[in-house]
């Protein structure tokens, strides 16, 4: 299966939807999807990736080693080793397909800083205390 590797520019935001869930391998028996090489416990985050004036939601697997610690709903995070990966299917005569997202770890992000004041907003304010303080 085709392991396509997902450019993550610096000026992309992501920010969580939900927190980590275990995915659940199999629904019939609520089995929980392990990494088939480590073992480890795979979580379903759902991030929302805004990028060039576009917004779209992504599922991403990531392992319970790669889940930083605070990770909630609404939290910026930076995707590490994004890959995506085409599935398709039958399931009783329908094709279901689509794109699975999968990461080494999650990253917390810093919420873009606030722009600093211009110049005429200070010499309006200097102005301001200057007239106060004459009056």
């Amino acid at each position: 299966m085709a392991r396509i590797p997902v450019l993550v520019k610096p000026t992309d935001n992501y920010i969580t939807g939900t927190g980590g869930a275990p995915k659940i391998k199999n629904p019939e028996t609520g089995e929980i999807a392990t990494d088939r090489d480590t073992g480890e416990t795979l979580y379903t985050v759902t991030v929302m990736q805004m990028s060039d004036g576009r917004a779209e939601i992504l599922k991403i697997t990531v392992p319970e080693s790669g889940l930083p610690v605070g990770l909630t709903a609404g939290v910026m995070v930076r995707p590490v080793d994004l890959i995506a990966t085409p599935w398709a299917r039958i399931f009783n005569g329908s094709l279901s397909d689509g794109v699975a997202y999968r990461v080494s770890r999650l990253e917390l992000a810093q919420a873009p800083a606030m722009a600093a004041p211009s110049a005429s907003a200070e010499t309006v304010s200097e102005s301001a205390a200057a007239v106060k303080k004459a009056a």
